[in-house]
């Protein structure tokens, strides 16, 4: 049985007693259910028409104009198009505050575009990376990018603690990191979540933009199958994606105070390590941090995330982005995995778009706070 795993992302991490979310094409279900009950699983249907549900997020929405910038709809989905225009715009708009500029181009030959926000004054400032859009089909993370973006500069004059960021530290914000696969999740396959890399052997497209980094590379939780979800890629960075944004981190390494990655879904706020079950240096320090602002986060809307380190509280995986950040000399790394926790997946609806990001904004602000006060 051909099925697309939701949660887990690999076969290997089903365990008993634990829930996995599948994806079966329409025709299968007849035979699927029946093998269930058979097997005395316990199934619920989360989502009984996903066609539906995702003409609802993608179809024509000319009745709400999507393309101005001015008016720019941030409780909506945009496709890659739509978040480039709007960098462009911020750019332009913003000169004072924002500055875009490309680490390279992806595997298709589309620049990988960052913004770089903050206050100009000081030559040597600290910065907080953040990224989203790593896998294709999470189109959360993208959206809280992109609100986090309005948020700076909707507020920073009105919020001390916004100026407070934005004066002392730089924010390098990469909306989407994986920009050939999102494409490729709004024109072919609103599930596709690796890059769009050929691979001539197997005829497969495509890496794990999160198992490609240089650290315990294609180890745990990570496949040497070229048509698996989670393959790991030929060798460490293959992907120019991840070598673009492994170069440009390397750089700047002394710089970067936090990495900040955002995924979708589960709902919880994981540290290193991803690929072992051991304790970080700093764990203190990062542990306080991950506390208060799973904590901050609550206060918003009640919803508690589980936090802690990856392998732990999620999976082993190996070659992440998150752990590589951290073993490359980053003190805080963080990846967030953002609504839900499996009734709507993948496809949140756009109504959850404005509360999650809110919510998730709370946890953002407070670990860069956290950042600015010393940590012993």
């Amino acid at each position: 049985l051909q099925v697309d795993l939701w949660q887990p992302s690999s076969p290997f991490h089903i365990v008993e007693g634990t829930a996995a979310d599948v994806r079966v094409p329409q025709n299968m279900t007849r035979s699927l259910l029946p093998f269930l009950q058979q097997a005395n699983i316990q199934y619920t249907i989360l989502i009984s028409d996903l066609q539906q549900a995702i003409e609802n997020q993608t179809g024509l929405r000319s009745h709400r104009n999507r393309r101005s910038l001015s008016g720019y709809n941030y409780e909506v989905y945009h496709s890659l198009a739509e978040i480039e225009d709007w960098m462009h715009y911020l750019n332009t708009t913003y000169s004072d505050l924002v500055h875009m500029f490309s680490v390279g181009k992806s595997y298709e030959g589309r620049p990988l575009y960052v913004l770089k926000l903050g206050k100009r004054p000081r030559p040597y400032k600290k910065a907080v990376w953040i990224d989203c859009g790593i896998h294709a089909r999470e189109w959360i993370g993208p959206a809280f990018c992109q609100w986090f973006v309005k948020e700076a500069l909707q507020t920073y004059q009105t919020d001390p603690d916004m100026r407070k960021m934005l004066t002392q530290l730089y924010f390098y914000i990469m909306p989407v990191f994986n920009v050939d696969g999102y494409n490729f999740s709004w024109t072919n396959d609103r599930f596709w979540r690796k890059t769009r890399s050929k691979n001539m052997r197997f005829h497969c497209h495509g890496v794990d933009a999160n198992r490609n980094w240089k650290v315990k590379w294609c180890d745990e939780g990570a496949s040497l199958h070229p048509c698996d979800d989670t393959y790991c890629g030929p060798f460490p960075e293959s992907e120019p994606e991840v070598k673009a944004v492994a170069h440009f981190l390397r750089k700047h390494r002394k710089q970067i105070k936090a990495y900040l990655s955002f995924h979708a879904y589960a709902q919880m706020l994981l540290y290193p390590y991803s690929y072992k079950y051991a304790t970080i240096p700093n764990f203190n320090c990062v542990e306080s941090a991950a506390y208060n602002a799973v904590n901050a986060l609550q206060s918003a809307y009640g919803v508690r995330y589980r936090y802690g380190p990856a392998s732990s509280t999620l999976y082993v995986s190996s070659g992440s982005s998150m752990d590589w950040a951290y073993k490359n000399g980053i003190p805080y790394a963080f990846a967030f995995e953002l609504r839900d926790t499996g009734h709507f997946g993948f496809l949140l609806p756009e109504t959850l778009i404005k509360p999650t990001c809110t919510e998730t904004m709370l946890a953002v602000k407070n670990i860069t706070l956290h950042l600015l006060k010393k940590c012993h």
